[in-house]
């Protein structure tokens, strides 16, 4: 049939067929019974609409249609929809408007199919609202905006009644809140301000409410783990009904008023707070605690800054308990010391594992556990510092024999340890210092238990502190190695040459001077007997080298002499001294104080200590007139033929010199060249600053050595100054220039 063939439909005709179908469907929404819509009532509908619109002028209805379209909606809400949802209430009214909402959708989606036409040209041409748009704008105005806040408070009331452990039907409330999200249509503007605030804040009054109650009756681990299990609980009600995007404004509502209210009281509850827990090593519930309070902010700061309190009080206190044994028990020396070193890295040990385990490795926490150490690590035991506890510790681990019996892995361990709490301590360079005086000891006379250890300690303090730290020590090691390669071809050289005949069994340690520490050397009257080898040693060392001068440190020799005693003779362990003095005594009986003096040509001090270790000792190899117990210039000495011990072979000990002083004498001078050369590097670069910068970048660069004293720092600026290195600017004393 042809277009002006076919029979123009009028309005009402049209709209009375289009009714019909639109009360089939009203029907069928009711529950009315009705045979369902078939294909042919379908289109027999749409092709209605179609006709209507395509109607020529005057008979063109499509605006009539729109119109009647959203009356069509507004007609039903307001003699259906709308009285049905007004006569019920509270979780009654929930479930009925979620089946009105239900059955508006469908509603839509079968008027604009029937309408459809409509969309394609007339709303387009016109640019008005979409057909899906209108009728869900219907019972946005008509119903959302009437019942929207009794809808509200009917689900914030289910959701308290849920708080309080109550069973609630959580689908209903799903899609409750679904219709506040679908109503934006693709804006979240109505679930927020019509939804969302007044929950937030209902919650707010409700978890305010529980934790006044809560903080006055519970123990912190108590209130945390309540705490815990809302914000578990509040989660579980996003996932369940509420729109995912209020998650982190709840929990930050649940939070605020459960943690950030009560922080201070909470950490500070007497009997259970955050001292308490660290106190009794509650590992979990300062697990807890860190998961709590990490999520407010802030929230960690007195957490960690008790955690320092409590590390400083506990470390303070093995400080007092080692200054006590001191005191009481002078006659062990040293013994404290280890007791003392071996309780701080047992300290070290657990509050580590607890800043990686219950404080999930957080740098706040490591902060504090490294401040509190740094506090009592540079505190001394019984006049000595940490710096040589820990050097002594570490000789005491090393050497044959020490007090600490441990197997290799427990050994590496140890070590390992103890050059993370040399990490804390800020005298490096003194333990630097001790260590090598100790190191020295332990290679020289065979001390050392195990060279892979003395090796691998020397790697982890490399790793720590840099190759400058650790590369005297290392050279001593290579030397000692070298050493026994030069012995060997000197051994080659005597059963070569049988002229150069030493006389006597002869083993020298050639040393390189800049690694090892500086000893004393004495031009010491050697005998005879000992003067030949050390011409035969320099004759071989000259085959070997032209540029290099030999310096004998007669103070750290040992000599194995025979004493040929009347009840037997006994093998003799002394030192080159103690050789020297005994020595004299085959061509006199007895001899003065004095004449030992000159014909050794040593110091007093050297001469009274080796006297005595001979006459005044356990082994009282010469007799003493008169027999004190005390060495003095007047005395006479005669060789004590009757001696006799159960051994054969004896060592005679010299008493040791306290080098402690030595050793911080030495550190003070390396210090003050450190403070020159780093004072002249800044100025060199900088050209002209002023003294309290200068200060703090001095500070700054040795900081990782030593701590470096502002007085001595501006003594070496004065020293500096006399020496035309730097000078004062005229009009500003706090200035300084580099001179070039």
């Amino acid at each position: 049939m042809s277009m002006s063939e076919r029979k123009t439909i009028d309005l009402e005709q049209g709209w009375d067929f289009m009714q019909k179908g639109i009360t089939k469907l009203k029907n069928i929404l009711e529950g009315l019974p009705e045979p369902q819509f078939s294909s042919e009532d379908y289109m027999m509908l749409y092709t209605t609409i179609y006709n209507m619109c395509t109607q020529k002028p005057p008979h063109d209805y499509s605006q009539q249609l729109y119109d009647k379209y959203r009356e069509s909606f507004e007609e039903y809400i307001l003699s259906t929809v709308l009285p049905s949802l007004r006569e019920k209430h509270d979780e009654f009214m929930l479930r009925e408007l979620v089946k009105r909402w239900a059955n508006h959708k469908i509603m839509v989606r079968w008027l604009s199919r029937f309408f459809h036409y409509l969309d394609r040209y007339f709303v387009a041409r016109r640019s008005l609202p979409i057909l899906n748009e209108v009728g869900l704008t219907c019972f946005r105005d008509l119903v959302y905006n009437e019942l929207n806040v009794k809808v509200r408070d009917a689900v914030i009331s289910l959701i308290d009644q849920e708080r309080e452990g109550e069973q609630i039907d959580r689908a209903l409330l799903k899609n409750v809140l679904d219709i506040f999200v679908e109503i934006g249509m693709g804006q979240m503007d109505h679930y927020e301000n019509d939804f969302e605030a007044a929950m937030l804040k209902d919650t707010a009054a409700y978890y305010s409410r529980k934790a006044s109650n809560w903080i006055l009756e519970d123990s912190c681990p108590d209130y945390m783990l309540k705490a815990e299990e809302c914000l578990k609980r509040e989660k579980d009600r996003v996932a369940n009904y509420l729109h995912s995007s209020s998650e982190p404004k709840l929990l930050e509502k649940v939070q605020h008023e459960l943690l950030s209210v009560y922080a201070n009281q909470l950490l500070e509850k007497e009997h259970s707070g955050c001292h308490a827990l660290l106190r009794d090593d509650k590992v979990d519930d300062l697990s807890r605690m860190f998961r709590l309070f990490s999520k407010i902010p802030r929230g960690l700061d007195p957490v960690s800054s008790i955690f320092k309190q409590h590390v400083t009080t506990e470390g303070m206190a093995l400080v007092k308990q080692a200054e006590d044994a001191a005191s009481n028990k002078k006659d062990i020396v040293g013994l404290q010391e280890q007791v003392f070193v071996r309780k701080v890295i047992e300290l070290h040990d657990k509050y580590l594992a607890y800043v990686n385990d219950c404080f999930q490795n957080h740098t706040l926490f490591h902060k504090a556990l490294k401040e509190a150490f740094e506090i009592f690590c540079n505190k001394g035991v019984a006049g000595s510092s940490s710096a040589e506890l820990l050097a002594t510790f570490c000789d005491n681990i090393l050497k044959k024999g020490g007090s600490e019996k441990l197997s290799d892995e427990a050994i590496e361990e140890t070590l390992e340890k103890v050059v993370k709490l040399l990490a804390y301590i800020s005298d490096k360079d003194l333990f630097a210092e001790f260590y090598r005086k100790k190191l020295a000891r332990r290679l020289l006379f065979d001390k050392s238990a195990n060279d892979d250890h003395e090796r691998s300690i020397l790697t982890k303090l490399k790793q720590q502190c840099g190759g400058q730290f650790t590369s005297k020590m290392e050279g001593m090691v290579t030397d000692l190695t070298l050493a026994k390669e030069n012995q060997t071809s000197f051994e080659e050289y005597l059963s070569n040459n049988p002229n150069a005949d030493p006389g006597i069994d002869l083993t020298v340690t050639v040393l390189t001077t800049g690694f090892w520490p500086s000893y004393k050397s004495f031009d010491l009257n050697l005998p005879a007997e000992m003067i030949r080898c050390v011409e035969v040693f320099k004759e071989f060392y000259q085959t070997k080298t032209k540029h290099r001068k030999l310096t004998w440190i007669y103070s750290l020799g040992t000599c194995n002499i025979s004493g040929k005693f009347e009840p037997k003779t006994v093998e003799l362990i002394v030192t080159t001294y103690q050789a020297s003095a005994l020595l004299l005594f085959n061509s006199s009986d007895r001899l003065s104080y004095s004449d030992i003096m000159t014909q050794l040509n040593l110091s007093d001090d050297d001469v009274i200590r080796l006297l005595h270790s001979l006459s005044c000792a356990k082994y009282k190899i010469l007799n003493k007139e008169p027999n004190t117990k005390t060495i003095s210039s007047s005395d006479y000495f005669e060789f004590n033929s009757k001696f006799t011990d159960k051994m054969r072979r004896i060592k005679i000990p010299l008493p040791p010199v306290d080098e402690k002083k030595k050793v911080i004498e030495d550190v003070d001078k390396d210090r003050r060249y450190a403070i020159d050369a780093s004072i002249v590097r800044i100025m060199k670069s900088r050209k002209v600053l002023g003294y309290q910068q200068l200060v703090m970048e001095c500070v700054e660069q040795l900081g990782r050595m030593f701590k470096p004293d502002v007085k001595a720092i501006k003594k070496r600026i004065e020293d500096l100054i006399s020496r035309d290195y730097l000078e004062r600017d005229k009009d500003n004393a706090n200035l300084f220039k580099y001179l070039a």
